[in-house]
């Protein structure tokens, strides 16, 4: 199997029965070689999926997409990879938007949700050379016709749930597919991110709403989602002060 209708990403596509992470397998596949950009690593049984910071991607077997998408965005500076994070966050949000009316939205750095539950995770993994980015290793996983999930999962959904319909897998990897190169495309021939960031925030859960918040020791606060900064970090106000934020910095509260 191969993507049929892109340029470069899926046209080398590597499907699996069965792999422990599609991410890990694109790492060492990476020490090993340099497979062509767009190279995608794909399986519809994932049995041991990471998140970010190593936490656990529940998949149910032949009901999930999981895959990872091997780049070489070299024209992207260390300070501003997370220009890619954004481009793919709208790219699999505009996937995920295709397919249902309900309110697609993204929760910081690239969580997916259907109004307030998680549909998709990803995992995008940079490695460093000199002043560019050398390789990327993007890690999509997407609930599409899993119907239950474990307790560990409480907030879990899947388009199943969402729409009452099945779906292909096979398709809907190639819209993803399409879908990821074109704005991957779109960030590499753009000098001007401006319109990007505008995108990302108009698509980012919680922005401008008063949300309830935990920081890493504990302290829980009411604050605002006011912007990203230049590094990709969180910014929240809170009592007329702005603060940022790191991944697993801070906690979203209902």
């Amino acid at each position: 199997m191969y993507i049929k209708n892109t340029l470069f990403v899926g046209k080398v596509l590597l499907g699996f029965e069965a792999l422990a992470s599609t991410n890990g397998y694109a790492a060492e596949l990476l020490t090993k070689s340099r497979p062509i950009e767009g190279t995608v690593i794909s399986t519809f049984r994932q049995t041991a999926g990471r998140g970010q910071i190593g936490s656990h991607w529940e998949s149910e077997p032949d009901k999930n997409i999981a895959l990872s998408i091997i780049l070489y965005p070299t024209f992207i500076i260390p300070l501003h990879q997370f220009y890619l994070n954004m481009a793919i966050a709208i790219a699999v949000r505009d996937v995920i938007a295709k397919y249902t009316k309900k309110r697609v939205k993204i929760k910081w750095p690239n969580d997916i949700y259907v109004e307030t539950r998680k549909i998709t995770g990803m995992l995008i993994q940079n490695t460093l050379a000199a002043n560019t980015l050398h390789a990327s290793i993007i890690g999509i996983g997407i609930n599409v016709n899993q119907t239950t999930f474990s307790k560990n999962a409480p907030n879990a959904t899947s388009l199943a749930l969402e729409t009452g319909h099945t779906f292909s897998l096979y398709d809907l990897v190639e819209d993803l597919c399409q879908q990821v190169e074109q704005r991957y495309l779109s960030l590499k021939n753009s000098n001007n991110n401006d319109t990007l960031r505008e995108l990302y925030l108009s698509h980012l859960y919680r922005f401008h709403e008063s949300s309830n918040y935990q920081k890493a020791d504990g302290t829980r606060f009411t604050g605002t989602i006011t912007g990203i900064s230049e590094s990709g970090k969180l910014i929240i106000e809170n009592s007329g002060a702005s603060e940022t934020f790191d991944i697993k910095a801070i906690r979203f509260l209902n």
